[in-house]
């Protein structure tokens, strides 16, 4: 026996008390959001192992881990009322999840541009979260994550499931004031990500954090171009 083989998680009990023990949960927000969302919905194969796995188009389902670490960074800012915006939604789990932190009682839209990924990624939310695209607690659309989505801006926070160089302007734009954007920033190889901050009057500060390995943004284009 490998005595260095990660544990094998049974449940989203288990995986959980993972994240808390390595201090990705730190919250009862978060740890009760993850809870509600079956990662056994969203994940090919043994979902409730903490690394990501591949889901096709040169996509992959995050770590559970980086679910983790997106909803700390972001759990001042999913409370009730209000509306906020996951671009990249992929699998569908951290879309949900948002939700969740606002108790079902704020809007999520989600954006993915890949059709495929954009009808699977629904199907695994109507497993057991249907409801919340019926009564519009989801709204997702499939389109050009890099464009932001002006419907229904501004956004008291936005998650950005892929690396850019820069934070896209359309995408700054539609950030709130008072409100928070969390996306990996950088080259590939040299990817971190970044909390951005929008104070009350405009203002935009950067916080360094989590150094990871995104898919570029930039490539949404090239992928664009093969969707009828």
């Amino acid at each position: 026996m490998d005595n260095n083989a990660p544990p094998v998680h049974r449940n989203m009990t288990e995986l959980c008390s993972e994240l808390i023990n390595e201090k990705w949960i730190v919250s009862k927000r978060v740890y009760d959001a993850m809870m509600q969302v079956d990662r056994g919905d969203f994940a090919p194969t043994r979902p409730y192992q903490n690394f990501p796995q591949r889901i096709g188009y040169n996509v992959v389902i995050s770590a559970p881990l980086l679910h983790a670490y997106c909803l700390e960074l972001l759990k001042d800012y999913l409370k009730e009322g209000n509306t906020v915006l996951d671009i990249g939604f992929g699998s569908g789990y951290l879309t949900v999840a948002m939700s969740k932190m606002m108790n079902d009682k704020g809007t999520v839209i989600g954006i993915e541009h890949i059709k495929d990924l954009y009808d699977w990624g629904i199907n695994n939310i109507s497993k057991h979260h249907k409801d919340l695209i019926e009564d519009k607690k989801l709204e997702l659309v499939c389109g050009d994550g890099r464009l932001g989505y002006k419907n229904k801006a501004p956004y008291k926070c936005i998650h950005v499931g892929a690396a850019s160089r820069e934070v896209p302007n359309e995408i700054l734009e539609q950030l709130a004031c008072g409100g928070r954007l969390v996306m990996p920033l950088g080259i590939p190889n040299n990817q971190y990500i970044y909390s951005i901050d929008k104070d009350l009057n405009g203002r935009i500060t950067y916080s360094k954090g989590l150094s990871v390995c995104y898919v570029s943004l930039t490539s949404v284009k090239n992928q664009l171009n093969g969707i009828e």
